[in-house]
């Protein structure tokens, strides 16, 4: 059980976030709006995880969601979340720090 925890929580390192992002895949940083203006990733959508329930309206079903904050436990979360409102490609990018410099 723990193990399918660790796989369903953590970052997916073999997806090439990079070219998801050159394709159009959109970046959501569900991090709370203090965190999100210590830092983020150019191009990134602040989200809020509490608040992406009332906020789907904004997220684009037809193209690949990555999602990040600061550790990667929100964005799994956020990642379970879309994937149950039937958003069919998501990512778990994990800390925006680590997912930034896999960006580069």
């Amino acid at each position: 059980m723990i193990a399918f925890l660790k796989k369903l929580l953590r970052p997916n390192p073999q997806v090439d976030f990079k070219a998801l992002l050159q394709n159009g895949a959109q970046l959501i940083d569900v991090r709370t709006p203090a965190e999100f203006a210590g830092g983020h990733i150019k191009g990134a959508m602040n989200i809020p995880l509490q608040d992406l329930p009332r906020h789907l309206s904004k997220v684009k079903p037809n193209r690949p969601i990555i999602v990040c904050c600061a550790s990667g436990m929100r964005s799994g979360a956020a990642k379970r979340l879309l994937v149950a409102q039937g958003y069919p490609e998501v990512h778990n990018g994990g800390g925006w720090t680590s997912l930034q410099n896999r960006l580069q």
